[in-house]
């Protein structure tokens, strides 16, 4: 038998963080809830999740939010320490509340109107180490690598990949889920697998998330 996924959940409305605890499946354990920054470091910094789930508004601390708690965490890390994985839920759309959560260290950030089903999965992919983002946002990940400077319209790396590796690279980057690009690209979900083994291998990338960076810092998105 596999081991538990262990969250947190950070939420400063208790009946929506019942919904969510409700709704997860056997495999996922919570281990602390929060309603605030501060009580969110705590409880993050006693339990060490896997993954927490992460409201961009919360009351207390600086003022910061959700980012705020994200940027503590990756400060409080210890070398060698465990990663806990943050991915952001929030009813915000906004892209200034996607870009600072991500700047702060967030793996994804997904919307309240997410299905369960899709939300289990989302946490199951940010644990495994990878980047998720409801798609209309993925976007605004531009925007957090802003300050990176973008390569020449020629470049090398880019040039490795076949036209279909580069389709496939950028919906993969975008947060689409294999089955969402094989709908997209008219191809089996195994295709899918091939080319992303394809595009890890010949850009010397090792994850999902890797992608996301790699790509956003082309502005390819």
């Amino acid at each position: 038998m596999s081991e538990s996924l262990r969250l947190v959940v950070v939420d400063d409305h208790a009946m929506f963080r019942a919904g969510v605890v409700s709704l997860l499946p056997d495999d996922f354990e919570v281990v602390g809830q929060a309603a605030d920054v501060e009580s969110a470091i705590a409880i993050i910094g006693e339990t060490a999740p896997d993954v927490v789930l992460l409201d961009v508004h919360l009351p207390g601390g600086a003022g910061g939010g959700g980012a705020e708690v994200a940027a503590a965490v990756a400060a409080t890390r210890s070398p060698g320490g465990a990663d806990v994985r943050m991915l952001a839920l929030s009813v915000s759309d906004a892209a200034q509340d996607v870009v600072s959560v991500i700047r702060a260290g967030a793996r994804g950030y997904v919307t309240k109107s997410i299905e369960p089903v899709a939300l289990a999965d989302a946490i199951r992919r940010v644990a495994a180490g990878d980047a998720v983002f409801s798609p209309m946002l993925a976007g605004f990940v531009l925007d957090s690598f802003g300050s990176q400077p973008v390569v020449p319209e020629r470049d090398a790396e880019l040039d490795r990949l076949s036209a279909r590796e580069q389709e496939v690279m950028r919906l993969i980057a975008r947060g689409y889920s294999y089955r969402e690009v094989a709908g997209d690209l008219f191809i089996s979900v195994k295709t899918v697998e091939t080319h992303v083994s394809a595009v890890l291998r010949k850009l010397q990338l090792s994850s999902r998330h890797e992608i996301t960076r790699w790509a956003a810092a082309r502005r390819l998105l």
